[in-house]
């Protein structure tokens, strides 16, 4: 029942948020907008490296909101054994940005990022769906929309469930609701099902899926950096979140392997420093 009651809480919060959103739409002067930050277990929260509390958390009174503009955001989990989750979000004037993250072992953390920006037709309503990994199928209020990215236009001013699914991974659900005016953007993070889990695995990210091959394979000494979000991914001085940036790589470089730790790979730049890349946005090979 505890589980359960974990599992709901994330998702009503959103959705009693989400239904104040008309509330900030034209009601907010001052340039700022709200940002809600659920997780399970128990997180701290991280906006450019300073700690703006704990989970569940909601800027979302006039005097706590937050100024427009890029932030890094990053969940750290209270409790041990998790690996935190950084990414990028967009705060927009008037509007509300929800992050949720479920953290899981060996590839089964899951999650979303849901933001809104603005369209030229202030009474239309857009839905954009992005997932990691991508082309995974994905159903608007049970009704199949092809894969993912999509783009759905002209969709009502109201709530809907975006459902996304991709053979080895769990099915996620995501509730939102519509403002007119406006492109809901709902980034969402499927975590690996448990029965691909107990398979031969190879690494993908943070995310693990069956080998083809049952036969063992020679331990590969590269990776290759996978698509992020922002179009590039931060190589630091040290295996940590907080560690100083050295320099930054794109997608599909490869870069031969020189460590590894739990979550981390240290490579070789082409200008000879080394540092370590997140495991969450690298593949092996």
């Amino acid at each position: 029942m505890k589980k359960l009651f974990l599992f709901i809480i994330p998702i009503l919060l959103a959705l009693i948020v989400f239904l104040g959103i008309q509330f900030f739409l034209g009601k907010n002067e001052n340039g700022k907008g709200a940002l809600q930050v659920t997780a399970n277990p128990e997180s701290n929260v991280f906006l450019n490296g300073a700690f703006i509390g704990k989970t569940p958390l909601c800027k979302c009174e006039v005097q706590d909101m937050l100024a427009t503009g890029e932030y890094t955001i990053r969940i750290t989990p209270k409790e041990g054994g998790y690996t935190s989750f950084e990414d990028k979000v967009t705060i927009g004037k008037s509007v509300l940005t929800v992050v949720d993250r479920t953290f899981g072992k060996g590839g089964s953390s899951e999650g979303s990022i849901i933001s809104l920006v603005p369209i030229q037709d202030p009474k239309k309503a857009e839905i954009l769906v992005v997932t990691f990994p991508d082309r995974a199928e994905l159903q608007l209020n049970s009704i199949d929309q092809g894969e993912t990215s999509k783009l759905l236009k002209d969709v009502t001013i109201s709530d809907h469930e975006i459902t996304v699914q991709k053979n080895g991974y769990r099915e996620k659900t995501v509730r939102i609701r519509t403002a007119p005016g406006y492109k809901l953007i709902s980034t969402v993070f499927l975590g690996v099902s448990p029965e691909t889990a107990k398979a031969p695995q190879t690494v993908l990210g943070d995310q693990k899926v069956a080998s083809v091959s049952a036969t063992p394979s020679v331990k590969p000494s590269t990776v290759i950096i996978l698509k992020t979000p922002n179009g590039f991914l931060r190589v630091r001085r040290e295996p940590s979140l907080s560690a100083a940036e050295i320099g930054r790589v794109t997608p599909d470089d490869v870069f031969d392997v020189l460590e590894e730790k739990t979550g981390w790979y240290k490579i070789k730049l082409t200008t000879g420093a080394q540092g370590w890349v997140s495991a969450q946005y690298v593949q092996k090979q």
